[in-house]
């Protein structure tokens, strides 16, 4: 509900009528509504301002105060979803006949930079990676473990990794080579790439695959034992059917937080690890977008940015000029 000590009766009441509307004959959730109410409630509050009663509104105006907005902090979405309730409003109104145009329709949010993507420092990288689980089962311990490490140590795709097999095959999607210690994976837009794996993940994977026919409950799963498309899979389930995208989001998360990570871990965040500590080492920023299977390098340079936050902070931290020491710190 609008709170009518704070805006002028006749308004008030016509955005009650508003509401209503959006509640009745839109069906809007009742959240929804409530939203709308808070933005129009901050709609008056900016009109009151000035002052202009709301049906007198022009364009000049929302500008202004979008422009309020963004430098008070708001973020480009969250004006977005303001503009987006203002619209409807005047739409309304103009359809009541009651303003001659929409002063909101033209008018954009700025926007918003693109989030950084998420990064596990390389401490929390290899803390995951040496995590040893307690799930009581060495079966499940070692196929967890080689899942975690070819994600990190080839910075795989979550589906690059599910279709995967555990030899090269005809039609195979993906497999790996454990003699030259690579990956041969089928990426975006099928396009095939060769990925080395590195000396810790091939250790897992051949660990993995000693225990791999063995199953769960330490018999042949069924999928194998049937044969098939499943018994060629590099990493099943219990049954032997080849494991999807969503258990191993499943899987990671449940060991990122056994291993006592404060971010629950999923997949991809494994693969901007892997990118950012690469880049990190290096700086070849070419190099790494060959091993992600970027078609544009602008892809990869977002990893730049997340180069310079840890250098940022490395400086910080170390340098002698980075602080100013206070009396207490003397």
């Amino acid at each position: 509900m609008v709170a009518a000590s704070l805006v002028p009766v006749r308004e008030s009441a016509l955005i009650e009528r508003y509401l209503e509307h959006a509640r009745v004959e839109r069906r809007l959730a009742a959240r929804t509504v409530e939203l709308y109410s808070l933005d129009l409630l901050k709609l008056s509050d900016y009109a009151a301002q000035i002052p202009v009663v709301l049906l007198a509104v022009q364009n000049r105006h929302i500008r202004r105060w979008v422009a309020q907005m963004h430098g008070g902090g708001r973020s480009g979405r969250g004006i977005a979803l303001i503009l987006s309730g203002w619209r409807c409003f005047y739409t309304w109104l103009g359809r009541e006949g009651l303003v001659p145009s929409n002063p909101v329709q033209d008018v954009r949010a700025p926007k918003s930079g693109k989030p950084l993507p998420k990064a596990l420092s390389v401490d929390d990288s290899v803390r995951l990676a040496s995590f040893e689980g307690d799930d009581n089962s060495p079966w499940f311990e070692a196929r967890d473990a080689a899942i975690v490490e070819l994600l990190y140590g080839g910075g795989l795709r979550v589906s690059e990794l599910t279709g995967l097999d555990a030899v090269a095959a005809r039609g195979a999607l993906g497999w790996v080579d454990l003699q030259d210690g690579v990956a041969h994976v089928l990426g975006k837009g099928a396009k095939r790439r060769t990925v080395p794996i590195g000396a810790k993940a091939v250790l897992a994977l051949r660990h993995w695959l000693a225990l791999r026919d063995q199953g769960g409950a330490g018999t042949p799963p069924i999928g194998l034992a049937q044969g098939g498309t499943a018994a060629a899979a590099l990493f099943i389930g219990r049954n032997g059917t080849r494991l999807t995208s969503q258990s191993i989001w499943q899987r990671l998360r449940r060991r990122s937080l056994q291993a006592g990570l404060a971010t629950p871990v999923h997949p991809h965040m494994l693969r901007h690890s892997f990118a950012s500590h690469l880049l990190q080492s290096s700086g070849d920023l070419r190099a790494v977008q060959e091993l992600l299977g970027h078609v544009n390098i602008t892809t990869t340079q977002v990893y730049t940015r997340l180069d310079f936050q840890h250098l940022a902070k490395t400086y910080d931290a170390a340098h002698p000029r980075a602080k100013i020491k206070t009396a207490l710190d003397k």
